[in-house]
């Protein structure tokens, strides 16, 4: 089923950093991801792994930005989100991806992550695609 997305967020963790700690807010980031939507939670910590696994295995790339829904719909089932259109941004530069991604039930913890990188996009094809310059 398609992850509904009631707004653009590309790293929502940003959003929360910027929250005073107070009474009955999150104070750590685990307890932030957990405040998201089940669903949104699972495609934050499958992006994060994204930009991890491609900076560890492409050292010349640093994503900085994963739009996991760029080009085709996610696809969620319970923990296993498919992302078959993402797109990663190093540097000045947006990349086709795709990935496949399970979480443990809480959202939290990767069981699993598989991902292959594609071409370099063009700048014509940014804009329609959720995709911004750095």
């Amino acid at each position: 089923m398609p992850v509904k997305r009631a707004a653009l967020i590309p790293l929502a963790l940003a959003v929360f950093a910027t929250l005073p700690a107070a009474g009955g807010q999150a104070k750590t980031t685990a307890e932030q991801m957990l405040m998201l939507d089940p669903a949104a939670r699972v495609e934050q910590r499958c992006n994060s792994r994204g930009m991890g696994e491609i900076e560890r295995e492409h050292k010349s790339l640093h994503p900085d930005e994963l739009v996991a829904y760029a080009y085709a719909n996610t696809k969620l089932n319970k923990q296993h989100l498919v992302a078959s259109g993402a797109a990663v941004r190093s540097g000045s530069t947006w990349y086709h991806m795709s990935y496949s991604c399970e979480t443990a039930h809480d959202g939290m913890d990767i069981k699993s992550f598989s991902y292959q990188l594609g071409e370099a996009i063009p700048r014509s094809e940014w804009e329609a695609h959720y995709l911004v310059a750095p």
